[in-house]
Formats: C-alpha cells, sequence, structure tokens
C-alpha cells in the first residue's frame, strides 16, 4: 500500500477516548490488586513458616528419628520417609481410577449412571477429610486389625479420586471434537482414540489435576489418625503403622515440650518445600513435554 494512503487510513482511526483510556487503567489496577490481595497472605504464611522453622532444620532434624519425651534433639526421617510411602500408595490406587473415572465421563457418561458418578464425584469433594479417615479406618483397618499406611493410602486415594476424575473430565471435554472424528475416520477404534489422542492432548491439564489432588492430600492430618496413626521408629512395610510428617507436626504441636513446638515448625516447613516441589517438578516436566510425547 502506498504511504499516502496508510496515512489517510491512519487518520480516518479515531483516537480512544479519555474515558476509555481511564476505564482500562482503572481496571488492569484493581486485577493487580486482586491478585496481589490473594497472594500477600500465602507470601506472608510461608514467610512466618520459614522464620520459625528453618534455624531448626539440620542433617540431624532429616536423618534421625524422635527422641523420647524430655530428650532434647532427634529429627523427623521417619515421618518424611513414611509420608512419602503414603502418597506414594494413595497415587498408585487414587491416580488409575480418578483418570478412569474422569475418561468415561467425558467418552461414555451422558447417561444416568454418569450422572450419578458426577454427584459423587461433587458429595466426596465436599466430605470433611475425617469422614473419609472413619470411612478408611471401617474399610481396611477393622478388617486387618491394625493401622497401617496402605489404609492412610487407600484414605487418601479416596479424597484424590473426585478432584482427578472432574478435572479429567473437563480436560478431555476441551479437546476438539474434530480430532476424534477425524480418528474415526481413520478407522481407529474408539478405545485407542480416547487413549493415544484424546488423553494425549489433555495430558497437561490432567497432570495438574493429579498435582492439585496431591497438593491437597498431602498435608492432611485427621485421616490418617484414624489409618496410618503414627510410628516413633523406622517403618517401610505398608502393612504396618507408620509415622507421617502431618501426623508428627499434631503431635509436636499439641505437646508442651518447646523443642517439639520448634520442631514442628521445622517439619511444617519440610512438609511444604517437599510439596511444591513435587508440583514444580511435575510442571516443568510437562513443560519440557517429558510426559505424553509421541
Amino acid at each position: 500500500m502506498p504511504p499516502e494512503k496508510v496515512n489517510i487510513a491512519q487518520s480516518t482511526v479515531p483516537p480512544i477516548s479519555l474515558r476509555r483510556r481511564v476505564t482500562d487503567r482503572v481496571m488492569t489496577g484493581l486485577s493487580v490488586l486482586t491478585v496481589i490481595i490473594v497472594l500477600a497472605p500465602l507470601f506472608a504464611i510461608f514467610a512466618y513458616l520459614v522464620y520459625r522453622g528453618i534455624g531448626s532444620i539440620d542433617w540431624n532434624f532429616l536423618t534421625q528419628t524422635p527422641k523420647p519425651v524430655g530428650e532434647a534433639g532427634g529429627g523427623m526421617a521417619n515421618a518424611i520417609v513414611g509420608s512419602l510411602l503414603i502418597l506414594g500408595v494413595a497415587s498408585l490406587l487414587g491416580v488409575p481410577l480418578g483418570i478412569g473415572a474422569g475418561i468415561y465421563l467425558a467418552e461414555y457418561g451422558r447417561n444416568r449412571f454418569g450422572d450419578a458418578v458426577r454427584f459423587t464425584a461433587d458429595v466426596l469433594n465436599g466430605v470433611p477429610s475425617i469422614v473419609v479417615g472413619i470411612v478408611a479406618y471401617a474399610l481396611v483397618v477393622l478388617t486387618e486389625g491394625h493401622f497401617s499406611a496402605l489404609a492412610g493410602g487407600v484414605a487418601l486415594a479416596i479424597m484424590m479420586v473426585p478432584t482427578i476424575s472432574r478435572t479429567t473430565e473437563e480436560m478431555l471435554l476441551l479437546v476438539p471434537r474434530a480430532l476424534r472424528e477425524a480418528a474415526y475416520g481413520l478407522g481407529i477404534p474408539r478405545w485407542r482414540t480416547t487413549l493415544s489422542i484424546t488423553l494425549r492432548t489433555a495430558t497437561s491439564g490432567v497432570i495438574t489435576g493429579i498435582m492439585l489432588a496431591f497438593a491437597r492430600v498431602a498435608g492432611e492430618t485427621a485421616p490418617l489418625l484414624f489409618t496410618a496413626f503414627g510410628n516413633q521408629f523406622w517403618n517401610l512395610r505398608v502393612d504396618q503403622p507408620t509415622a507421617a510428617l502431618p501426623l508428627q507436626i499434631y503431635v509436636y504441636g499439641m505437646s508442651p515440650y518447646d523443642d517439639w513446638h520448634r520442631q514442628a515448625w521445622a517439619g511444617a516447613l519440610v512438609l511444604i518445600v517437599l510439596i511444591v516441589t513435587a508440583v514444580t517438578a511435575v510442571r516443568l516436566a510437562v513443560r519440557r513435554g517429558t510426559f505424553g510425547a509421541a
């Protein structure tokens, strides 16, 4: 286009009015302000947690088991390992069930049974965690006759399933229908289309839902009181009572000993760091294409 025509076109565009510019700046400022209001308490809590707990974290805290009552020192190494064990069991049980339920709801659940599953998932999302712990106690602890890491994993898995299933459903529904139709046109079976195309396309969102559920249950204490129960010693067996960071923090926080209070703050900081590290690592892996790569 010749320069003179460009100038004529530009001259015909009316300038943005002052009212619209002011409205844009005000709304942008309000958006930034709301973000700050939401994030400020989180940063304040984390900063206070670092202030109270960082001084108590040392090599002994990360490698030793708790000391007897009245004896200073010790650590929460067994609780850290126990939390990883229980969360591993919960993930092995809850993630496949949650993803499977989400696939069914998105691809096959447009019927009464699907509506019942959705309603059940929504109800479970609002059930208090202590109720889930009582259910797991009745299903696993009473059956086995003793507390165990497996019972704790079952309780946390029950809490993970509804979040994962509903998130998976929503992510799969966002996949364009044209991708499914193209696969059907090439003669690919429906189940293969769902697993290889639809689910893979929605991998990032599905993994985000998994990490959301993981972060939610990682700090739960009430269900573990009825299931894992706690342990002052090392345990790597899923059929025995097991220590966990939330349980140890709860016990130490309720005690009258200053040294235990100090370690409770350190345990809370370690728990937060473990959760943030796990979520960040998975998000980076997803962003780099480690998951769902062809």
